[in-house]
């Protein structure tokens, strides 16, 4: 025992931060840059920034590439459903690379593969050509899957959700950056001498260069998981080599992730809606110049800075006392009440209440956002990934969705449109009370008195007995271990027996 003991103080020491059994560290220390923890964090959300910033470039210059291209309201719709269409498909593959492949190669390759879009829609010359480099472009977005994936992969259950909540947030900060840096831009090239039909392209160039950067400092300084990357890590033995198909399953299986995917679908779906419409809005419903339209809805993706994190911070501290049941409450309530602002801010007509209205908002359905992966982590051990793909995807069905309905052409004005998103929001939130875990419970029932189940056989039944006899479970029983937190305080845990199952 003193030599285990022993043994496990000398592994904690290469850390900088304090770790569990799986080495994932137990504190969120945001200003550090500790290696591989805090590094990883740092990499993953500025990286994802870079992307967001790209994938919506182009609204706040709608003004004036509308005129340049003659692009119908049509156009301008179609091109917005396309920029968050092409990361549905690519979030869950981008969940199954990160499983098979680690969340290094899979985020950088997909970086760099869409950097090229962004440079291309300098030389866009129609409706069409605007459209398919948006559409190219908005595959980027997927490495939100594998930001989550990361941080869910280096911190533990305690912090997960800080940890998910902060680097997501910040990353969905390019969204409002954006409408910030791309006016400055385009204005700064016009004023230097450009015509304002050149400047507009030009000012791509600066997106495609930072998403092109920011891949490369992840291949050179990330790491894939605590103890080291995948490839080595299988080559040494230390990680076992699963398969496609047993990954994908234990994830599509799964129920609890095609309900998170709904749900997500009605907060980040909404948020990336919002991303697409709101400068046009403030633009044309109250006569603003492009400079002040782009400062306001600015302040819609800026609330990432605090919200999401906000959200994931949240999560974490209800799961001390309540448990899951305690972050499905919070998850159900914060959405639900910014489903109730999303429909005040279509009825409100004047400037300021407006602003003030979308502030609460924007606080609201992101909070949501960063609640909703305070959950995912504990859906599934082994096929993480894919339900982190999953419900990535869902927010883009989302917003794909509610684009489609409400904001294509002229069937809706914006302010009606924005009204019926808010009630589709608390509609599609109801779900969240089907979400149901034997070992901790759900929103509506605690976990079973007749059938204790424990954390060790939710996470084992992934799992084969042959696999197991091959060792290949063993992380699910450390995971299992140090998941036993979600049971809460107000839960009595001699109930359930702590001992792991052979």
């Amino acid at each position: 025992m003193e030599v285990e003991s022993t043994t496990k103080e000398t592994e904690s020491q290469k850390f900088a931060l304090p770790v569990d059994s799986e080495h994932k560290a137990t504190e969120f220390r945001l200003f550090s840059v500790a290696k591989p923890h805090m590094r990883a964090f740092h990499l993953s959300w500025v990286s994802f920034f870079s992307c967001f910033v790209s994938t919506f470039a182009a609204p706040p210059l709608i003004p004036i590439i509308r005129d340049n291209l003659n692009l119908t309201a049509t156009d301008i719709g179609n091109a917005g459903i396309a920029s968050v269409s092409g990361a549905v498909f690519a979030r869950v593959a981008m969940g199954t690379a990160c499983d098979l492949f680690g969340p290094r190669l899979a985020s950088a390759s997909l970086i760099l593969l869409t950097a090229p879009a962004v440079y291309f829609t300098a030389m866009a010359s129609s409706p069409v050509s605007f459209l398919l480099v948006r559409f190219f472009t908005g595959f980027s977005l997927a490495t939100f899957v594998s930001t989550q994936f990361w941080m869910s992969s280096m911190f533990s259950a305690p912090v997960v959700g800080t940890a998910n909540g902060v680097a997501g947030g910040w990353g969905n900060l390019g969204g409002g950056a954006t409408q910030l840096i791309m006016p400055v831009v385009f204005s700064v090239i016009r004023d230097v001498g450009a015509v304002k039909f050149t400047a507009w392209r030009i000012a791509f160039f600066i997106p495609a260069l930072f998403q092109m950067l920011s891949a490369f400092t992840i291949l050179i300084f990330g790491q894939d998981m605590p103890d080291g990357n995948f490839y080595g890590l299988k080559k040494s033995g230390d990680k076992p080599k699963d398969k496609f198909s047993n990954v994908f399953y234990h994830g599509v299986t799964n129920y609890r992730g095609w309900i998170l995917a709904l749900t997500y679908g009605y907060c980040f779906g909404v948020e990336l809606t919002i991303d697409n419409i709101i400068a046009e809005y403030f633009y044309d419903r109250f006569n603003l110049n492009l400079h002040t339209a782009g400062m306001i809805a600015a302040s819609f993706g800026l609330a990432n800075v605090v919200s999401r994190p906000g959200g994931g911070i949240l999560s974490d501290l209800v799961a001390k006392r309540f448990g899951m049941r305690g972050r499905l409450w919070a998850l159900w309530l914060v959405q639900t009440i910014g489903g109730v602002l999303c429909v005040i801010l279509g009825l409100v007509g004047s400037l300021s209440a407006s602003i003030v209205v979308m502030i609460l908002f924007s606080m609201f359905v992101q909070a949501a956002c960063g609640l909703t992966f305070g959950v995912v982590p504990f859906v599934s051990r082994r096929s993480l990934g894919v339900i982190s793909g999953m419900t990535g995807g869902g927010g883009n069905v989302g917003a794909v969705l509610t684009q489609l309905i409400f904001f294509k052409g002229s069937r809706y004005s914006k302010e009606r449109g924005i009204t019926l998103m808010g009630i589709m929001i608390i509609f599609c939130s109801l779900p969240i009370a089907l979400i149901y875990f034997p070992q901790w419970g759900g929103m509506i029932c605690g976990p079973s008195s007749e059938k204790k189940t424990t954390e060790e056989e939710y996470y084992m039944s992934e799992w084969t007995a042959k696999e197991r006899e091959k060792g290949f479970h063993e992380a699910s029983m450390k995971f299992s271990e140090n998941s036993r937190s979600e049971r809460g305080r107000k839960v009595d845990s001699v109930t359930r027996p702590d001992e792991a199952l052979p």
